[in-house]
């Protein structure tokens, strides 16, 4: 009989533990019931489904690659000068510039510590639509970026926003579309990763590697590496005001921004999104398109690189004025060539 309490004792020792460990995950059903019980501004729900537990803490840290120490690596700030009067409420850059597809993409990043790469390129291929008033279609290759900026940090370990504009500038860039698109001179190398037990794409590992730095394109493309390079006219930062962030977009397009992900976030749906259950997973870099307000709180747009099927097809919305998670104070950005 007393061998049986105690075989009684350990079992449910064992399954207290087993729980913890269930609710400590930001993946659980449990870990979802805290953030809405306590969120007033947002939902959450189930993003990367059936995404296997023992890999998913592993997975979900290599996505966030902001390197600690990129504040060190920013341009020095743009002068702004006063601030225009006629800023709208509301500002959507997808719906500003219709002209320019890429404003309407999402991207992912794969088992890649990459986002400072995508944040930046995505960007930057906006930036050379709207200065171009529509015409230049040229989609910046993430690739070309993560692989052979060395200066830029360290690949799929995670790397520094404002270092990748300087290199725009400095060493130009060549094209190059999502995985498997064969868009341009360099499409990116590394496969999205599967979030769903029946996809077809592979398992999201977390072990993605940086992919080798190769100054040639595809050999479907006709036009040699060093001639497809695209060149930023400068890049610089901006100050922490978010109403110089919102005139910089209003004027010139999405910038990229730097924060501060908690495991919250991994399972935002919809609404404003502020931080109100669980830990610090690192930096990350992502794009800012507008602003706006709903139900009286200021938000970011905002474009994510972990394909559509997080968050809201992609995108997310995130208080804005603030700082919150610290969105506003590491803002990137530069003028294309083609900018007047």
């Amino acid at each position: 009989m007393k061998s049986l309490s105690v075989y009684v004792v350990f079992a449910l020792a064992a399954a207290s533990l087993v729980l913890a460990e269930d609710n400590d995950n930001p993946l659980s059903d449990e870990f979802i019931k805290k953030i809405n019980e306590k969120a007033t501004t947002w939902k959450a729900g189930r993003n990367f489904e059936n995404l296997d537990p023992s890999v998913s803490k592993k997975y979900i840290r290599s996505l966030m690659g902001v390197h600690p120490d990129s504040k060190n690596y920013q341009d020095k700030p743009k002068l702004m000068g006063s601030i225009r009067g006629d800023l709208p409420e509301e500002f959507d850059s997808r719906t500003n510039w219709p002209n320019c597809p890429t404003i309407q993409e999402i991207r992912d990043q794969g088992s890649c510590g990459s986002c400072w790469a995508f944040g930046a390129v995505e960007a930057m291929s906006d930036r050379e639509c709207i200065h171009s008033g529509g015409k230049s279609h040229f989609r910046y290759s993430a690739e070309d970026l993560v692989s052979c900026c060395h200066t830029c940090g360290f690949g799929c370990n995670g790397g520094f926003p404002g270092a990748a504009w300087s290199y725009w500038v400095h060493k130009g860039l060549v094209s190059g579309g999502p995985y498997g698109s064969n868009q341009g001179c360099q499409p990116y190398a590394i496969a999205p990763c599967e979030h769903h037990v029946n996809g077809t794409r592979g398992p999201c590992n977390g072990d993605g590697k940086t992919p080798k730095c190769q100054k040639t394109c595809e050999s479907n493309y006709n036009v040699p590496y060093q001639k497809d390079k695209h060149y930023g006219k400068k890049s610089y930062s901006l100050g922490k005001n978010s109403d110089e962030i919102r005139q910089e977009i209003y004027e010139n397009g999405p910038v990229e921004g730097a924060f501060t992900v908690y495991e919250d976030l991994i399972s935002y749906k919809s609404g404003v999104y502020q931080h109100v259950h669980g830990k610090a997973l690192g930096g990350h870099a992502i794009r800012i398109l507008g602003w706006g307000k709903e139900n009286d709180t200021p938000y970011w747009l905002i474009a994510n690189s972990w394909n559509t099927d997080w968050g809201n097809n992609g995108f997310f919305k995130i208080l804005r004025g603030s700082d919150h998670c610290g969105i506003e104070s590491e803002i990137a950005a530069g003028l294309p060539a083609n900018a007047d």
